[in-house]
Parts: C-alpha cells; structure tokens; sequence
C-alpha cells in the first residue's frame, strides 16, 4: 500500500505552499489527486515527486504556460522522452537568448556607471581649481 500525504506533509516536503499545489491541480499542472472520505486531498509519493519537478521548472524560470506545455507532452499517450528532451533543448535556447540580452543590458549599465564616474572625476577636478 502507497503512503498518502496530508497538503501540508507535500508543502513541507517540497518547500511549495499549501496555496501553491491548489493552484497547480486547478491549472492542471497536477491530476489525479484523490481525497479521503472527508475530501481532503491525499497526496502520493509520485505526486511529490512530480511537484518537485515543477519547483525545479519555476527555479530555472520557465513560465507557467510552458510548464503546462510540458505536462501536456508528459501526459501523451504516445512515448515522449523524444518530445520532452527537445521542449527542454528549446527552452534551454531561450535561455540563452535571454542571458545575452542580459549581457548587452550589464554592458550598458557599465558603460553609464562610467559615463558618471567620468562626470565625477571631472567635476571634482573643476572644484580643486
């Protein structure tokens, strides 16, 4: 028989909130979760697992919507792991895009810190005059 875990046993286990794991099964980025007698959720090992891979999905900052999208691939009845490594290799090119967009961003960002410092160092010797 497969352990079952109350919400807040999978919020601590993953470090999500209570909140965060409703929000995930209404958007459907969780299924499956059956519930007691009394309605409370009842969690199982493979759900926490599976939570933590969305953890791990919102760590790396993939949005939502392409979480959803690979839980779709996830969910298809035909073999995936094909689907999934290049969903992961795309997301891992927007990635990339987007840490040289921050590089040229620093890059303008020195270049104005310097534009002051210059300002600064000229101002200062406008004073000792």
């Amino acid at each position: 028989m497969e352990n079952k875990f109350s919400s807040k046993q999978v919020s601590e286990k993953t470090g999500l909130s209570i909140h965060t794991l409703r929000y995930y099964e209404q958007i459907g980025l969780i299924d499956g979760i059956v519930r007691d007698e009394n309605g409370y959720r009842e969690y199982s090992e493979s759900d926490i697992v599976w939570f933590q891979v969305l953890r791990y999905f919102r760590a790396i900052g993939m949005p939502i919507r392409e979480m959803q999208e690979f839980m779709a691939l996830h969910n298809s009845e035909v073999s995936t792991i094909t689907a999934r490594r290049e969903f992961m290799e795309s997301y891992r090119s927007k990635v990339v895009d987007q840490m040289k967009e921050l590089e040229k961003t620093l890059e303008k960002i020195d270049n104005k810190i310097n534009f002051f410092k210059n300002l600064e160092e000229s101002d200062t010797r406008q004073k000792e005059r």
